[in-house]
C-alpha cells in the first residue's frame, strides 16, 4: 500500500431529451493535509422534475456539500459532518421551496454522497439516486431506492432532500480495496440499463475511466431514457498504509531537542527557566525572540523515543490543541519551522488544582461551583468537536493568578475524526489516570462524554471534602464492588442535595449519571429534589384524626368479639 490515498475521477452528464438537465455531480480531492483528516468527497444529485426549483436543488446540494464538508472540524466523524450539512441544505430547500415557489416542495432533489477516508467509503444516501460498489467484475448496489409503486405505472419517492424538514439519511461505511471504483448513477441511467449492461460496460473499458462514464450515459439514451441521464466513477488507485500514524508521521521524523538549559536558543525560543519535569516529559518557560511573548515548550522524554503510542499522545496534543479555541482550554500555537519534536502553548501564570487543593484542604462551594462552570465551559469545546478528554484531575486543570481555570494536558484525548483514519498504534488502551477515570474506560470500554463527566465529579467531589468518593485504590476496581462514601460524611455542612448531584455525577453505571454537563451543573446550584428520597412523616403526625378514630374502632370491635366469646361461654 501506498502512504497516502490517491483516486481517478470522471463524470458525464447529459440532459438527454430534456431541454434542461437538472443533474448535478462532482467530486473533491484536497490538499494533502485535508486529504489525510477529510478524505476524499462525491456527490451526485437529481432535481424532481416535478419541483419548479429541482435543478437549483441538485446544484445547491452538491457545491454545498462539497464546499462545507471540508469546512467542518477535522475531529468530527465523517457520519456527523456528512449528515449536519445534509440536514443544514434540505432546512434551506424547505425554506425557500415555500418562500421562492409557494410549495412545500418547490425545491426537491435526490442527494447521494461518498467520502473515501482512509481505508472506508462512507456512503450517504437520500431519494432514489445509486451508488454501486464495483470490485472485480462484480458490481453491487450500496444504496436502496427511496420510492414506491402507487400505481401500475407510476413510482413516487418517498424520501429525497427539500421534502421535509425531517431528513432520514441512509448512511453505510465500506471497507475498500485498491482497485474498487464506486459508480454513481441517477434514474435515468438506472432505470434504463441492466446491472448486468453497466457491470459490462466497466469491465469493457476498466483501464479508461471517461470512455466508460461516456459510453454508460450513451447507452442509457440509445435504450430510451427520457431523462436526464449522469454517471459519474471513482477509482481508488491507492490506499493510505498503517505502518505508522499517517497524520503525524512528517513531525515524528523530526529528531528530539538536545539537553535544553537556561539560556539555550531552539528555533527562535530562548529558553528561561525549567517550569515541570517528568519522566516522561519536561516544559519550560521561553521567549519568543520574534515578539517577546512569554511561552511554554513541551518536549517527550528520550525515554520515550521508540514508544509510538506515547508519542502519538504527545502529538495528539498538539492536534487538539490547535483545533480549539476556547478561553477555559490551554491554546496551542503553530511552531515556526521546527527542526526538533516539540509543541508551543501559551504561559499560564499560576497553579494546578491539584496545588490548590493540596494547600488549602476543602474548597468553599461557591468556588468549587465557579471552578466546575469554568471547566465545563472548556469541556463543551471538546464535546462539540467530537472529543473526549479521557484525563480530567485536578493535575491537569490550571488556575491562572486572576481565578481563570483552564483545561490542559490532552494527550489522551479520543479523537472520533481521527479514530476512522487506519494506524497500527491501538488507540482503543484504557487511557486516563486510576480514581479518576470511569470504570468503563478502565474495563476496555471507548471514553464517552459521559466518562468526562464522571471524571468531573470525582473532582467536584474532592474539591469539596479533600477526599475521593471511592477512596484510593491501587488497581481498577469492577462497578460492581464500587461504593460510594457520601460527601456529607466529610463535609457535614454540605446540603443533602449537592450530594446526591455528586452522586449521581459519579454513578459507576453511565446509565445511571448525567446526560448533560449542564444538568450536572444545574444541580450543583439548585435542589433536585428528584435526587434525594423523601421521607414521608408518620401517619399519626400526618392524619392523628383518623388514626385515632381507626383505633378506637379496632377496639370497640375487640371488645364485641370479646363480650360474644363470654356470652358463649355461660351458655
Amino acid at each position: 500500500m501506498s502512504s497516502r490515498l490517491e483516486i481517478a475521477y470522471a463524470c458525464s452528464s447529459e440532459a438527454g431529451v430534456k431541454p434542461r438537465n437538472a443533474d448535478a455531480a462532482d467530486a473533491r480531492v484536497p490538499p494533502d493535509d485535508l486529504l489525510l483528516s477529510k478524505g476524499v468527497a462525491a456527490a451526485i444529485a437529481d432535481g424532481m422534475s416535478s419541483s419548479e426549483g429541482g435543478h437549483e436543488a441538485s446544484q445547491v446540494c452538491v457545491t454545498g456539500f462539497l464546499n462545507d464538508y471540508y469546512s467542518t472540524p477535522e475531529s468530527w466523524r465523517v457520519k456527523s459532518a456528512a449528515s449536519r450539512i445534509m440536514s443544514t441544505l434540505n432546512t434551506w430547500l424547505c425554506g425557500q421551496g415555500q418562500n421562492r415557489y409557494d410549495s412545500p416542495r418547490g425545491m426537491v432533489t435526490t442527494f447521494s454522497a461518498a467520502v473515501i477516508k482512509s481505508t472506508t467509503a462512507h456512503l450517504l444516501h437520500v431519494g432514489d439516486s445509486r451508488i454501486y460498489l464495483c470490485r472485480g467484475s462484480r458490481l453491487e448496489p450500496m444504496t436502496r431506492d427511496h420510492r414506491v409503486w402507487v400505481s401500475a405505472e407510476r413510482e413516487m419517492l418517498t424520501r429525497a432532500m427539500g421534502i421535509d424538514s425531517h431528513l432520514e439519511i441512509d448512511y453505510r461505511a465500506v471497507a475498500l480495496e485498491e482497485g474498487d471504483r464506486l459508480l454513481f448513477t441517477t434514474d435515468g441511467v438506472h432505470d434504463f440499463l441492466t446491472d448486468r449492461q453497466l457491470q459490462e460496460i466497466l469491465q469493457q473499458y476498466r483501464d479508461n475511466l471517461q470512455q466508460a462514464v461516456r459510453e454508460v450515459t450513451g447507452q442509457a439514451l440509445r435504450a430510451g431514457s427520457d431523462d436526464n441521464v449522469t454517471c459519474q466513477l471513482l477509482q481508488v488507485i491507492s490506499l493510505p498504509g498503517g505502518a505508522v500514524d499517517d497524520i503525524y508521521h512528517r513531525v515524528l521524523e523530526l529528531p528530539f531537542p538536545p539537553h535544553l538549559k537556561p539560556g539555550m536558543n531552539i528555533d527562535g525560543y530562548g529558553i528561561q527557566r525549567e517550569l515541570h519535569a517528568s519522566k516522561r516529559s519536561e516544559v519550560f518557560l521561553v521567549v519568543d525572540g520574534s515578539n517577546g511573548e512569554q511561552l511554554t515548550l513541551k518536549t517527550p522524554s528520550i525515554n520515550f523515543k521508540d514508544d509510538a503510542e506515547f508519542l502519538s499522545r504527545f502529538l495528539n496534543e498538539e492536534w487538539v490543541g490547535r483545533r480549539i479555541n476556547n478561553p477555559h482550554v490551554m491554546k496551542i500555537h503553530s511552531p515556526r519551522q521546527r527542526r526538533f519534536l516539540y509543541h508551543i502553548a501559551e504561559y499560564i501564570e499560576g497553579q494546578t488544582l491539584r496545588q490548590l487543593i493540596d494547600d488549602r484542604g476543602r474548597l468553599e462551594l461557591p468556588l468549587v461551583r465557579d471552578y466546575l462552570a469554568q471547566a465545563i465551559t472548556g469541556l463543551r469545546a471538546f464535546h462539540r468537536m467530537e472529543m473526549v478528554h479521557q484525563d480530567l484531575k485536578p493535575d491537569n486543570l490550571m488556575i491562572d493568578h486572576g481565578g481563570l481555570l483552564k483545561i490542559i494536558d490532552f494527550g489522551s484525548a479520543r479523537i472520533a475524526g481521527i479514530e476512522e483514519i487506519r494506524s497500527e498504534i491501538d488507540h482503543d488502551l484504557p487511557q486516563g489516570t486510576l480514581n479518576y477515570t470511569a470504570p468503563e474506560v478502565l474495563a476496555g470500554e471507548k471514553g464517552s462524554k459521559k466518562a468526562d463527566i464522571f471524571s468531573l465529579g470525582v473532582i467536584a467531589y474532592e474539591m469539596l471534602t479533600g477526599q475521593l468518593p471511592y477512596a484510593e485504590h491501587e488497581r481498577p476496581l469492577p462497578a460492581r464492588r464500587m461504593r460510594y462514601r457520601p460527601a456529607r460524611q466529610h463535609a457535614p455542612d454540605l446540603p443533602p442535595w449537592v450530594d446526591a448531584a455528586l452522586k449521581k455525577a459519579t454513578d459507576p453505571s453511565p446509565l445511571k449519571r448525567y446526560d448533560t454537563l449542564s444538568e450536572f451543573l444545574q444541580d450543583m446550584k439548585r435542589p433536585n429534589r428528584r435526587l434525594i428520597p423523601q421521607h414521608k412523616p408518620p401517619l399519626l403526625q400526618r392524619h392523628p384524626v383518623r388514626v385515632w378514630v381507626a383505633l378506637a374502632g379496632l377496639l370497640l370491635i375487640s371488645n364485641l368479639v370479646t363480650l360474644f366469646l363470654l356470652l358463649l361461654q355461660r351458655q
